[in-house]
Formats: C-alpha cells, structure tokens, sequence
C-alpha cells in the first residue's frame, strides 16, 4: 500500500524509493502519537499521504512527469494482454497524478480499498467532503481518460 501510494505522487523511480524511505520514518517517528482512535492502517495512510504531500510541496519547482517503472507489467499469459495492462496502468497514473490534490488523495485512497469514512479519516474531513470529492475525481478521471482515447 505504500510503495502504491508513493508511486501515486512520484513518477521518477529513485525519488519514488527515496519517498518510500522518507515514509517509513514519518510512520516510524509517528507510531509514539497513535491513539487508537483509528485504525493502524488509516493512521499509516495519513501520515503516507502527509508526507507525499510535503514531498510534492518540496518538488513543484521540478518537472514530475517521467517513465513509469516497467515491472509493474501483470502477469498475463498473452504479450498484447501485458502491454495493454501496462498502457492501462500508466494512463490510469497519468491521470490521477494529474488531478487537483484534494481530488487525488480521494482517488488514491479509494483505489488502494479505503471506505469512505476511513478516507474521512485519514484526511480529517467528513464523509460528505469525501463524496463530493470522490464524485468530482471519477468525473475528471473519466474525461482525461476519454481524452487519451
């Protein structure tokens, strides 16, 4: 799940693993602040996404757009299925990394399995916020994605 979210934010590989350092020791300096109150899995997506979020702030002077990484290719018997699952995927990255931030973060969680209230809490807004985003994030998705054909 966070190699998936770091992936969601970073495009370049080497700063995608060095995001994924950076995440484990937020997750790790954190752990002491954990109250129960949520889940461990929604605690570690905040902080995941909190500092994905830093990340991103650190590097918008930069361009982010480069190759994605080649070994997510699925293991499908056929070489045209392979291809075109990685065409999918890389789209489908394309198009989340380029939505507006409030809409990615809904985007990624529900991707990743999160229910709606945990993405509430994660996020720490309410259930409604995270519906209307959701709502407006599928929307966009399926333009950009249409756009591409």
């Amino acid at each position: 799940m966070l190699r998936r979210i770091a992936a969601a934010y970073e495009a370049d590989p080497a700063l995608r693993e060095e995001l994924g350092q950076e995440i484990l020791t937020s997750i790790w300096r954190a752990l002491p602040s954990f109250r129960g109150d949520a889940s461990i899995r929604t605690f570690v997506a905040r902080v995941a996404h909190n500092r994905c979020i830093d990340h991103v702030a650190r590097r918008a002077a930069l361009p982010r757009s480069a190759p994605l990484d080649e070994s997510w290719a699925s293991d499908a018997p056929s070489p045209l299925e392979a291809l075109e699952r990685i065409d999918q995927h890389e789209r489908l990255t394309r198009a989340v990394r380029s939505l507006p931030l409030p809409l990615r973060q809904v985007a990624i969680q529900t991707l990743e399995g999160f229910t709606p209230a945990e993405i509430a809490d994660v996020l720490g807004v309410g259930a409604n916020v995270v519906s209307v985003r959701l709502t407006r994030a599928k929307a966009a998705l399926r333009a950009i994605l249409e756009d591409g054909r």
